[in-house]
This record gives C-alpha cells, sequence and structure tokens, in this order.
C-alpha cells in the first residue's frame, strides 16, 4: 500500500478524543499500518488507561511525537474522505494523521532507526494531554531531540508556540424574588460580569499574551436573582513568566459583593515553546534542506500550543510543525497538499539520519 492508501485508511477510521472506543481502535488500525511496512514491529502502549502507539527504542536518542486523536466528533465530515486533485481533505487529515504517517514512512527509510528512534502517537493531545503528558516529559527529559509532526505553517516549522492557562471561575450569590424583593439577592450575574471586565485588563500585547473569556452559564428563570454564575477563561502567551502573572492575579480575583463567594479551578495547562529550545534543531534542518537542494523551509511562531510544549519544558531541544503542508486544522475546510507528501518525507528521512549521526 502507498502512503496515500494509509491515510486514506486511517482517517476514516475517525478518533474524537472524548471517544475511548475509537482511540484504541485508531491505534490499533496505526499499529497494523506500521506493521505492513516496518520490519520492528510496533506496540500499544497503555498510559494513565488510554492507549499509545510506540514504535522503536524504549529509551530513544530521537522521539518523533505525534496524535492520533482528533477534535471531530464521529460523522462530522460527509463524505470522511475526499481527494479532489491536489487537495486531500477530512478529519484529522492535518492535524495530524498525515504527520504521524509522514514520520512513519520516514523510519521506513533508515535502517537500523528502531534502536535510537521512537516514534510515539498519543491520543488525548486535543484534551490538554492529561494523561500522556508524563510520558512526554520522561521520554524528552533523556532524548537528544524531539521532533513534533504537528501540521506545518504554510511549509515553515514551528520555533515558538503560546503556553496555555485554562480556568473556570464559579461565583456563588444568592436567589430571590426579580420582582417582588431583588435587594434581598445577590446577583451572581452582575457578579460575574465585574470579573469578565477585570480578567480581559490582563492581557498584553508585548507579549502575546491573551486572556479571552469565553463559556459563560448564568441564572435559571426570568424572575429569579441568579444565584449561581460560571466563566470559563482561556489565556496564552509566549512568556512563561507571563503566564505565572496572570495565573496569579486569576487567583485573587474577588466577588465585588461582601457576601458572594468565588471560586477557581485550574492554572497553567502548557508552558511556552520558546526560541531557546528550538532554534538549533531548526538551523540544522535547514542545513538538511539546502544539501537536499530544497528552497528554505521558514519557521514561525503560533499561538496555539502541542506537546512540544512539555518536551521542551522537559529540557529537550524540540522543532514543531514537521508535519503535513495544508490548512484548517480545526475547521470544517481540513485539508492537505498530496503532492507535499513526498518531499517533506524526503526531508524529514535526511534530518532524522542527521541527528542519529551526531
Amino acid at each position: 500500500m502507498s502512503i496515500l492508501d494509509d491515510l486514506k485508511t486511517l482517517v476514516e477510521f475517525e478518533s474524537p478524543s472524548e471517544d475511548l472506543d475509537a482511540c484504541r481502535g485508531v491505534v490499533e488500525l496505526a499499529v497494523e499500518i506500521a506493521n505492513k511496512n516496518l520490519e520492528t514491529p510496533a506496540t500499544i502502549h497503555i498510559e494513565n488507561g488510554r492507549p499509545v502507539f510506540w514504535w522503536g527504542a524504549k529509551e530513544p536518542k530521537i522521539v518523533l511525537l505525534a496524535h492520533l486523536d482528533t477534535v471531530w466528533p464521529i460523522g462530522s465530515f460527509n463524505p470522511t474522505w475526499q481527494v479532489s486533485g491536489d487537495i486531500a481533505k477530512g478529519p484529522g487529515v492535518f492535524d495530524m494523521k498525515a504527520g504521524f504517517l509522514q514520520a512513519l514512512y520516514a523510519v521506513k527509510e533508515i535502517p537500523g532507526a528502531a534502536t535510537s528512534v521512537a516514534l510515539i502517537a498519543t491520543t488525548d493531545e486535543e484534551l490538554g494531554s492529561q494523561t500522556s503528558r508524563e510520558l512526554i516529559k520522561k521520554l524528552a527529559s533523556k532524548a537528544q531531540a524531539v521532533l513534533v509532526l504537528e501540521a506545518s505553517l504554510n511549509g515553515k516549522v514551528k520555533t515558538g508556540r503560546k503556553g496555555t492557562s485554562m480556568y473556570q471561575i464559579s461565583l456563588h450569590g444568592r436567589a430571590s424574588h426579580a420582582g417582588l424583593e431583588p435587594e434581598k439577592g445577590i446577583n451572581a450575574t452582575t457578579e460575574i460580569a465585574q470579573i469578565v471586565m477585570a480578567v480581559t485588563q490582563l492581557a498584553d500585547k508585548e507579549f502575546g499574551t491573551t486572556v479571552v473569556p469565553t463559556v459563560m452559564h448564568s441564572g435559571t428563570t426570568t424572575n429569579t436573582v441568579p444565584a449561581l454564575a460560571s466563566l470559563d477563561i482561556d489565556i496564552r502567551s509566549f512568556s512563561a513568566a507571563e503566564l505565572i502573572r496572570v495565573d496569579t492575579a486569576v487567583k485573587a480575583l474577588k466577588a465585588q459583593h461582601s457576601e458572594a463567594k468565588l471560586e477557581v479551578t485550574g492554572g497553567i495547562n502548557r508552558p511556552p515553546l520558546e526560541p531557546t529550545s528550538t532554534m538549533a534543531l531548526y538551523e540544522k534542518l535547514e542545513k538538511v534542506a539546502a544539501e537536499l537542494g530544497m528552497e528554505p523551509i521558514g519557521h514561525a511562531s503560533v499561538g496555539g500550543a502541542s506537546d512540544g510544549n512539555f518536551a521542551a519544558a522537559a529540557g529537550a531541544p524540540t522543532l514543531d510543525g514537521l508535519g503535513a503542508v495544508g490548512d484548517g486544522a480545526h475547521a470544517p475546510h481540513e485539508q492537505i497538499l498530496l503532492s507535499s507528501i513526498p518531499s517533506r518525507v524526503k526531508l524529514l528521512t535526511a534530518f532524522i539520519k542527521e541527528l542519529i549521526r551526531d
């Protein structure tokens, strides 16, 4: 089978992160595909109850990091797989099943790679990697390089990613009749509105720090002073110090009414991926690309986070965005350019060989 056939098979097996049975199934399928293509067999590793695809060394010098879960509920795309000219569409094709297969086909071209390289694909990345992050950090802490097969940015690799924090604020007021005696209540809606205004002031453009109130719930009936309100907040920054600053501020928030009760849960989810962890590998990648006669790859910093953030925080030189060329991660037009796959596999193969020699 060709890489396109394998990609079609992998995309058509839908694997939303929340569906544990689907995630088990997609890892089993990935193992099947790997074992048809590679001499060293792949295995299923269970980490905190969730399946992880594992091929190669148990203590790898080089970690190829991917994930097989997607953000799409089953049935989100109709048809699930579609090819039109040079474009293939489907759930997770760009983020990031194509990247996983590009890594698999790269190690296929490297005899003996399994002694020093591991290809790891988790199934909870889109949920924040709660069950797999310790495994990633453990592997990264002993690795000489971690290459993340997340989607590229128009072909560019990613040398910077924002870190993320997530919070939920619960505001407990007191219910009363909105018409007869509103003064006896404590209005959770107006209280949470004050919190919305306060947290938005914590953003800082200089560091790319965004503080975005997202989901909010409040109230029960139109004639009752709301007793409970909740607010979700998404926070991102290129600076670890900024995440700590905002974390301190969010956890210090107070309700305006003295008798209202405010509770904050959540915290820093992923540290930033900073250029200090990525630029040496990026420069080596460009050297390899030039030796292959390729145009410069280019690099960028992006707002989204990945498991590369954890790898870099554990001390490993890390390079992200080595996966597919395309567009539409988490969007209905998710797609890849099929013609880009051979050159990306060729580049990754040569890059891994170079790192093995170092």
